[in-house]
Formats: C-alpha cells, sequence, structure tokens
C-alpha cells in the first residue's frame, strides 16, 4: 500500500485515530451540503485505524516512527531518564541510522525537559524582539 495521502493517518496519534471511529460510528457530519453550490453532506469516514495499521504492517520505518512518537509523547511527561534511553534504543533498533542519530543529538534537551519541564520559548521570543528592534532602529 503507498504511502501516498495517508501523512494524516500516520501522523496522529492512537486516541485522535480511536476519536475518529467513535464519530464514524455516530455518523457525524464533516461537511454539510449546499443546494447552492452543489455540495453533497459528508459523513466522518471510518477505517482510519485498520488503514494505519496496514500501513505499519507494510512499512517498518513508519512503524517504527509510530512507536517512538508514542514513547515520546509519554517521555514528555515523564521525570525518568531511563524512560528516554528506552526511546534510544527504540531508535537503535531500527534500520534508519539517521533517525537515531537525530534522537541521540537532542537526547539532552528532551532529558532537561523532562526533569524541568521549562521550555526556552521566552528567552527566544525575547531575542527575536531584540533583533527586531536592531532591524528597526
Amino acid at each position: 500500500m503507498p504511502l501516498k495521502r495517508s501523512t494524516y493517518i500516520l501522523m496522529s496519534g492512537k486516541d485522535t485515530r480511536k476519536r475518529k471511529e467513535r464519530y464514524a460510528h455516530a455518523g457525524k457530519v464533516v461537511l454539510r451540503g449546499s443546494a447552492l453550490f452543489g455540495k453533497q453532506e459528508a459523513l466522518q469516514k471510518g477505517g482510519a485505524r485498520k488503514r494505519c495499521e496496514n500501513l505499519i504492517s507494510q512499512n517498518e520505518l513508519p512503524f517504527a516512527c509510530d512507536i517512538v512518537d508514542e514513547m515520546l509523547a509519554q517521555a514528555y511527561s515523564c521525570t525518568d531518564a531511563d524512560a528516554m534511553e528506552r526511546i534510544v534504543d527504540t531508535c537503535r533498533g531500527t534500520k534508519d541510522r539517521h533517525f537515531a542519530r537525530l534522537v541521540e543529538s537532542h537526547m539532552d534537551g528532551i532529558i532537561a525537559h523532562a526533569r524541568h519541564h521549562i521550555s526556552s520559548g521566552r528567552v527566544e521570543v525575547t531575542n527575536c524582539m531584540i533583533k527586531t528592534l536592531r532591524r528597526a532602529g
């Protein structure tokens, strides 16, 4: 099965796919029909979970990315450095060395965020404001 038009399914979380399935079973309307523009009413489509499973079974790297994505989401909420090491081990288990190297290179920042829950966003905004003021001057 090709990966074309499947980015949303692969990048969405497990809870999002479950929610979409519930909406499909309930018959939720996602697009109202319009006689003026000649559009028909569209209902929420189901089968996202099954399609995701088929894509993952045929493509090993997205499967590994999905596992690591779920693990990163859990790691950002915990304060244990061992959870971060499990993520790197999972990345090493994939056949994509670049992906493992990417996570390893950012490991210090991930661990620091997990331990302290501090973002560098305010510092970056201040630097951007200073840069903007210098350009305006």
